[in-house]
């Protein structure tokens, strides 16, 4: 009876990050565009993917194609804008298409994101090592 409802999840989490991935093709940024979803009750209640922040011009990198320091990631920007509304992220799953890093692994935490959907691996794990010992679930999902 169980592996049904295993199985049932992880065609929820493929689609989710499915969705995540088109999301990420808004991102301005030339380097790596990365897209979120934040989902609740089956509900997609925020969205996000990495640029600059509202106002600014919509260049991610500098002349030396480094990403400039204001860039906001696609977790961030899901966050703060669910922030922005009158719902609230709490026990949420966040679907996003590369695996958090420090710092956003801190908001996710702070708002209450009980699990994390990932399909590829940034290049530094410390993140993820951060949720998990936070007690969020942490899922590397591959998309073939």
């Amino acid at each position: 009876m169980g592996i049904p409802n295993i199985e049932k999840q992880l065609k929820l989490d493929e689609r989710y990050l499915r969705m995540a991935m088109v999301w990420s093709e808004n991102s301005y940024c030339t380097r790596r565009q990365v897209g979120a979803l934040l989902v609740k009750d089956k509900m997609i209640i925020s969205d996000g993917y990495n640029g600059t922040p509202s106002g600014f011009e919509n260049v991610c990198e500098d002349e030396n194609n480094k990403t400039k320091p204001y860039v906001l990631h696609a977790e961030a920007n899901a966050i703060t804008k669910v922030a922005k509304s009158n719902n609230s992220s709490e026990g949420a799953t966040l679907y996003v298409t590369s695996s958090p890093c420090l710092e956003c692994s801190k908001l996710i935490i702070q708002a209450g994101i009980k699990r994390v959907v990932f399909s590829e691996s940034y290049r530094i794990n410390d993140g993820v090592d951060l949720l998990e010992r936070a007690g969020v679930v942490v899922v590397k999902v591959d998309l073939h």
